[in-house]
């Protein structure tokens, strides 16, 4: 089981790395989740998200349900980017069933060189959070750009409330492949007590971007700080 009291989109700098204006309107995700080890139950949960882009900014929802664990929630959210002066300010919300609310906000400075920091918080109702990043948190951020296409970061998410030993660091490469095609790579190392133990371990996720179609296999270990280890497969299409 991995609700937690937690979960927004909280990779601003990662977002902010990539091209802000999207080519296509709508995207939909279909993800296949799967968990097992630590002693526990091995489990399955289904997520599909449908995402519309605007003038508005981004505007989705989706729905997360896993029989195994007895769960099902949908979810809505809200995210935009807007420039002021030499900052871009990235401002998000999200709600979802059984009375869970939370709210993000993240400035970020520079073009070929970029900094950029944020806050989380939440309403600490049960979420299944599918973002897998402690939320109620503080995030930094640096990174370099050699162009919309192209990019190094370096991040650190690291809970400030509830868990503050939890704490994950990613560092993200995207870079455009033949044929207007795009790869990113995000490898993570996380640290943080999963019970009463302190760890550190090393995840990995790989996205590849087809021109209107992607695809994405995620390696997660001790996800969301439980004993667990995660496998996500993700398919997509942007129309």
């Amino acid at each position: 089981m991995y609700i937690r009291c937690a979960g927004l989109g909280f990779l601003f700098a990662l977002a902010g790395s990539s091209t802000q204006a999207e080519e296509l309107s709508y995207k939909f995700t279909t993800g296949i989740y799967a968990l097992s080890g630590g002693g526990l139950s091995n489990s399955h949960g289904l997520d599909v998200n449908i995402r519309q882009t605007s003038t508005l900014g981004n505007i989705w929802g989706a729905w997360y349900r896993s029989p195994e664990q007895q769960v099902s929630q949908p979810r809505v959210g809200w995210d935009r980017s807007f420039d002021v002066s030499h900052w871009r300010v990235m401002p998000s919300v999200q709600t979802a069933s059984g009375g869970f609310w939370g709210g993000s906000l993240s400035v970020e400075t520079g073009d070929t060189f970029f900094a950029g920091m944020g806050l989380g918080r939440t309403n600490l109702h049960p979420y299944v959070n599918l973002n897998f990043d402690p939320n109620d948190a503080w995030m930094a951020s640096v990174g370099y750009r050699w162009s919309s296409l192209q990019s190094v970061s370096l991040q650190v998410v690291r809970d400030n409330r509830q868990n503050p030993d939890q704490q994950h660091l990613h560092l993200v490469y995207r870079t455009p492949m033949p044929d207007g095609e795009r790869m990113s790579v995000d490898l993570l190392v996380k640290r943080g007590l999963v019970e009463d133990r302190m760890v550190h371990r090393t995840g990995l996720t790989v996205s590849y971007e087809f021109t209107s179609f992607f695809i994405r296999l995620a390696y997660d270990p001790v996800i969301n700080f439980t004993p667990q280890t995660m496998w996500r497969f993700s398919v997509g299409h942007r129309y």
